[in-house]
């Protein structure tokens, strides 16, 4: 029988766990999310959109971090919806390219048809292995979009794909998740900076 205190302890372990992840990233990592950041507002400002893909919980990610620009992030900043999407939303898309090709090419056929240069595509991958991910990050770059990687472990063979990337110094999937989530906030709340400042976005009175 497990104990409460033995539950607490392991509850414990995994929060600070957490934050040891986010620690790290906190002491080396700004500057690349500063540049992604950079990235996202410089495509925008151009009529540019970003692209949003992962799988399972990553897919998740990727709608939550869509909505942000879709919708807003912060609820004192009541700007103007800035183009984003999810490529997993389309679920008869998804499920007849499954069918009919294989799962491993539909964020590639997406990306081929939805994206355009000056796009940004950015793939989550809490190992960097997922092959429809790669492959997507590779169909960006081959349609001169930019190609960003939300990553974990090593970054795997999705690193090489990526013009910019943050790699979290983690191998526990869930730890990964959780920094990638805190990172894709920290990205939107940069980049709503970054084009409110340049009046490009407008912060409208609340109605």
């Amino acid at each position: 029988m497990i104990q409460d205190k033995q539950l607490q302890e392991h509850v414990e372990r995994l929060i600070q766990a957490s934050i040891s992840v986010k620690q790290q990233i906190a002491a080396k990592h700004p500057g690349e999310i500063i540049a992604i950041a950079k990235c996202l507002a410089a495509c925008i400002e151009k009529g540019g959109k970003v692209l949003f893909c992962g799988n399972g919980g990553s897919a998740a990610d990727a709608q939550h971090l869509a909505a942000e620009l879709l919708v807003r992030l912060r609820p004192h900043v009541n700007r103007d919806a800035i183009p984003a999407l999810a490529l997993a939303l389309d679920t008869s898309s998804l499920t007849a390219c499954g069918n009919d090709y294989s799962f491993e090419v539909f964020y590639e056929r997406m990306t081929h048809a939805l994206g355009k240069p000056g796009d940004v595509l950015v793939g989550i991958t809490t190992s960097g292995k997922s092959p429809n991910i790669i492959r997507a990050l590779k169909a960006a770059r081959g349609k001169k979009m930019t190609a960003v990687g939300l990553l974990g472990a090593n970054g795997g063979p999705a690193l090489a794909e990526c013009d910019l990337a943050l790699v979290v110094p983690s191998s526990e999937t869930g730890r990964i998740q959780e920094s990638h989530i805190m990172i894709g906030h920290a990205v939107m709340e940069l980049v709503e900076e970054l084009l409110l400042a340049k009046g490009f976005l407008k912060n409208h009175p609340a109605s």
